[in-house]
């Protein structure tokens, strides 16, 4: 194992230490009434607060972080560019002028991967491993503080 991937699995032992120590206990049957079954449930992350939190600095890593919303947070898998033109109106973003294009370099940069068939006649891609580290990775971005 790497030294940056046994860093990254510290930071989120780290993480789930800190996650553990805030929780608190829920009953398995919670009585009507009480604290437990009042609690809301946790709202849905929308894209726009995805892309806001992610911060991608460019139109591809935007494609690329639109594209593993929809597939990790919307189950949308596999996806085409009316997927991402749609994610990008929700988000209250401007898609590339040419989805396709965009979608292809991350393609290209081994990020995405053309499914074997077409959706809704058109084109269609899915995340690969190496595109979804990256989106986690915040653009490779998450160790830059170090």
């Amino acid at each position: 194992m790497s030294d940056k991937t046994q860093e990254m699995l510290a930071e989120i032992l780290e993480i789930v230490k800190r996650i553990e120590a805030n929780a608190t206990t829920v009953p398995n049957s919670p009585v009507v009434g009480s604290v437990e079954s009042s609690v809301p449930a946790q709202k849905k992350m929308s894209i726009g607060e995805f892309l806001r939190e992610h911060a991608p600095s460019s139109k591809t890593e935007t494609v690329l972080a639109v594209a593993f919303f929809l597939e990790k947070f919307e189950q949308v898998s596999p996806f085409n560019a009316s997927d991402l033109k749609r994610a990008f109106r929700a988000a209250k973003e401007v898609p590339p002028a040419n989805v396709n294009d965009t979608a292809n370099w991350c393609v290209k940069n081994r990020h995405m991967m053309e499914d074997s068939e077409k959706k809704d006649s058109m084109k269609a891609w899915v995340l690969t491993r190496t595109g979804e580290e990256y989106v986690e990775s915040h653009f490779g971005r998450i160790n830059e503080t170090k």
